[in-house]
């Protein structure tokens, strides 16, 4: 696993931070033309600082801070694995901002004579070019983009192409970066909170936001014992379901999330009393956190302990799910379940309360949600080996 987020970089400074209640979350600094003060989940560092720290060089000019996440990310997780690139690897990045830190940078600069050179940073897709050229790759690659949903998706197709035998080993993860037009964006849905977030409070009025990026080797068995990977978990359940409610609100009766969260149990083989710590999508907002609430008690007879760490990182939106996906891999290596900061008030239309503390216990088994605009419901579940 590789991971940077403004929590730090590598699973042992994310660990620290969890168990110690150390957000990330502050005043953003970095992205310029905001009206007011943000708080956000921002790196103290720019492009060429995020680069340098990784041990990165010798990439081109003007290199988006998504692109420059992403390759700091993967820098880290090639640290600790093996991986061989050509037939049979493959390279599933997930993104939603792409490069318009570098477009809106070149908007100020450039509107009085635009030149659409000057944006060959936007595209999503440009991010994996960046990364294949860096490291010589020669393999599979695509990008999705599914909004906060992405990269769970990403892991979800990186596991069905492995399982179809068709390929043995592909990097699954995401990357964003905050930038002036996402940030106001979520603003004028009234979504975007002037405080800190209170994932499942019933004070919660809105998300902060966050950057950073996540990737996570996936192999078959015979891939590992061939490469010498140690293997740290398994993928076992995984599904995706669209319940179309609302362009960028979930279902009130969480319809979708109840087929995502049901269907990935079905596909792991597992009963929902197997469960022993619920990622939950938790984004703070009113519509959010009540739909995903009501959708794990149609779900759960006895609801698992359950927690949001974007009290922790900010939404990081594409990123999302990878992030969540080591934290969850995380607390099944480390038997921590991660807490849930700013809480204070159960939900007054469920009852349902997160865990507050960081709580030592053997787990097995994590589900973890995340939930896109468009009803986009992804559900992935991993468990110890």
């Amino acid at each position: 696993m590789g991971i940077v987020s403004s929590m730090g970089r590598g699973v042992d400074q994310h660990s620290n931070a969890l168990a110690n209640r150390q957000s990330g979350i502050k005043d953003v600094k970095r992205v310029g033309g905001l009206p007011h003060a943000y708080w956000g989940g921002e790196l103290d560092q720019s492009v060429a600082e995020i680069l340098a720290t990784a041990g990165i060089n010798n990439l081109p000019p003007n290199l988006s801070r998504s692109t420059a996440l992403a390759l700091s990310a993967i820098q880290d997780l090639m640290s600790s694995v093996n991986f061989s690139d050509g037939k049979g690897s493959g390279l599933i990045n997930a993104t939603s901002v792409g490069g318009m830190d570098t477009t809106e940078q070149e908007y100020l600069t450039d509107r009085d004579g635009w030149d659409y050179s000057s944006f060959l940073q936007h595209n999503l897709g440009q991010i994996n070019d960046q990364i294949l050229n860096y490291y010589d790759w020669n393999l599979y690659n695509t990008t999705l983009s599914t909004a906060c949903s992405s990269a769970a998706n990403a892991l979800m197709l990186g596991a069905r192409m492995i399982r179809s035998g068709k390929y043995d080993r592909i990097i699954v993860g995401g990357t964003d970066a905050l930038s002036n037009f996402t940030m106001r964006g979520f603003e004028s849905l009234m979504i975007y909170d002037r405080e800190l977030c209170r994932p499942f409070d019933d004070t919660r009025t809105g998300l902060n936001l966050g950057e950073g990026a996540a990737y996570v080797l996936l192999e078959s068995e015979e891939s590992a014992a061939k490469s010498g990977n140690t293997p740290l978990a398994q993928l076992t359940g995984w599904a995706n379901a669209n319940d179309a409610f609302h362009a960028t609100a979930s279902s009130p009766d969480g319809k979708g999330a109840v087929l995502s969260m049901s269907q990935a149990l079905a596909c792991a083989g597992l009963k929902a009393s197997d469960i022993d710590y619920i990622n939950a999508h938790g984004t703070a907002t009113p519509n959010n956190d009540l739909s995903e609430s009501v959708a794990i008690q149609q779900v759960f007879d006895e609801v698992p302990p359950f927690s949001s760490t974007k009290g922790f990182t900010g939404h990081t939106l594409a990123a999302a799910g990878a992030i969540e996906a080591v934290f969850s891999v995380m607390s099944i290596r480390q038997g921590k379940i991660w807490p849930n900061l700013n809480f204070t008030t159960p939900l007054n239309e469920t009852g349902l309360s997160p865990q507050t503390e960081l709580m030592d216990c053997e787990v097995k088994n994590v589900l973890s949600n995340s939930f896109g605009f468009g009803g986009n419901n992804s559900t992935v579940i991993f468990s110890a080996l």
